[in-house]
């Protein structure tokens, strides 16, 4: 039998430009961004296999979107995973920026750096 997993937390990784789940210890998946200006840029997220149909890449986007706004950037949704989550959830449409080709260009310069 397998006991339910414990509770997911979720921390900012400012040095490696990701959020990161939890789960008893073990880092279950993260979400990677760059900041442009007061734009934060949410590129790729993923979610170890061993950990996958439980909800956490939903928790870590809400998460993440929630300390953005808190720390009082935008958001940018290049992640098809997090474009999907803004659809979604209406209460971030307030701090969504469309992605444009101009992101697009920063966001391939500033990854190849």
């Amino acid at each position: 039998m397998t006991r339910p997993a414990g509770t997911p937390t979720v921390q900012r990784v400012d040095d490696k430009h990701r959020y990161e789940i939890h789960v008893d210890g073990r880092m279950a998946g993260f979400t990677a961004y760059r900041d442009h200006g007061d734009q934060r840029v949410f590129y790729h997220t993923e979610i170890d296999d061993a950990f996958a149909g439980q909800g956490l890449a939903s928790q870590l986007v809400q998460r993440a979107l929630t300390d953005v706004r808190d720390v009082g950037k935008r958001v940018v949704a290049v992640c098809p995973y997090v474009a999907k989550y803004l659809t979604r959830h209406d209460e971030f449409a307030d701090v969504a920026d469309p992605v444009t080709p101009e992101i697009r260009r920063w966001l391939d310069q500033a990854l190849t750096h």
